[in-house]
């Protein structure tokens, strides 16, 4: 009996030991680009909830091995680092800066108010993915799918003088990058500088070369802009559109077992949840930051912001977009735009 007993041991050892090589490849380890540095409302978001997800809702079978702060690719190169898939499986692509490749993704910044509260711009996203599929079939298009998306913070208007009326710029400079932005700024009286996006933008303000930026806030705090323009003019309506997507490789998702997909769209989920009240509680921790070190917050009224609003003519802004985009064979934009902007319009 013994000797059997021993064999049936040795016996068993060997078939744990051809199934271990088996059991250990099930593991994927997926790689994750980022062009910002970890450490932010939206990095750790990222990782401390939607990463952990994933990895406890796949039973350990899915890992991300997560690269930040350009070191995979830059912001401007992401959509297509990860559509070739090389080298990142997934990672972030911001559609402002891919517009010739996601040009219906461009319709959200066109507009200059939107939800004010973080839910209310988390439902605002989900119906609009949910509702028009056009902007899922564009991704497909440069073979990705999204996972989830990101939100930002507000825009925020950095001045070097107080009390300045936004509706009347009186031609003052400003800098800023979107070009729904740089419309919106001209229309109201401004006149739009370009600049390269560095610490030398602090220095244009002290000397004068421009009066104010018009920048989402925590970009804004990167350069310490408030040291040179101290008066910063905000609101939670005033974001709208810079939506981070957290996207992954086509040819990688339709790989995965249909488990594992199932575990990350949980995990998408569970972090969907979460969003609003995360971006709600960072807007209010870094006006305070900015304020204790000296910055004049301003949260604009909601007569200032209609009147904002009413200056930047976006309606026309938005029309002259919607001739361009025709005319290059994109036809459903117009209805996009209505689509969108009758969400928006019940979601503030």
């Amino acid at each position: 009996m013994k000797h059997n007993a021993n064999i049936f041991l040795f016996c068993a050892s060997l078939i744990v030991t051809s199934l271990w090589p088996t059991v250990a490849s099930a593991d994927r380890t997926l790689r994750y680009t980022d062009h910002e540095p970890y450490g932010n409302m939206r990095t750790r978001l990222i990782k401390e909830t939607f990463f952990r997800a994933i990895e406890q809702e796949s039973l350990g079978r899915l890992k991300i091995d997560a690269h930040w702060n350009g070191e995979l690719s830059t912001s401007y190169d992401a959509l297509k680092t990860i559509g070739q898939g090389s080298v990142a499986d997934m990672g972030i692509v911001v559609p402002e800066y891919t517009p010739e490749q996601l040009p219906r993704h461009q319709i959200f910044k066109s507009f200059p108010l939107g939800p004010g509260r973080g839910e209310a711009q988390v439902n605002a996203f989900q119906r609009i993915f949910r509702e028009y599929r056009q902007f899922g079939r564009e991704l497909e298009n440069n073979n990705l799918v999204n996972l989830q998306f990101f939100l930002g913070y507000p825009v925020g208007f950095f001045t070097t003088r107080p009390n300045v009326d936004l509706a009347q710029l009186n031609a003052s400079q400003w800098r800023t990058a979107s070009f729904w932005h740089q419309s919106f700024l001209r229309n109201a009286g401004g006149v739009p500088v370009s600049m390269p996006w560095n610490e030398k933008i602090t220095d244009a303000l002290q000397t004068g070369q421009l009066d104010g930026l018009m920048v989402n806030l925590d970009s804004g705090d990167d350069i310490h802009a408030q040291r040179a323009a101290p008066y910063i003019q905000l609101s939670p309506s005033l974001w709208l559109g810079h939506v981070y997507l957290l996207v992954m490789n086509k040819d990688v998702w339709d790989s995965l077992d249909v488990k594992d997909r199932a575990a990350i769209n949980r995990a998408a989920a569970m972090t969907q949840k979460r969003i609003g009240a995360v971006q709600d509680a960072s807007l209010t921790a870094m006006a305070k930051k900015m304020a204790k070190e000296g910055a004049r917050v301003h949260y604009l009224t909601n007569s200032e912001l209609n009147a904002w609003q009413a200056a930047t003519g976006y309606q026309h802004v938005q029309a002259e977009w919607i001739a361009q985009q025709e005319s290059k064979g994109i036809n459903d934009v117009g209805e996009l735009m209505q689509g969108v902007s009758a969400i928006l319009n019940k979601t503030r």
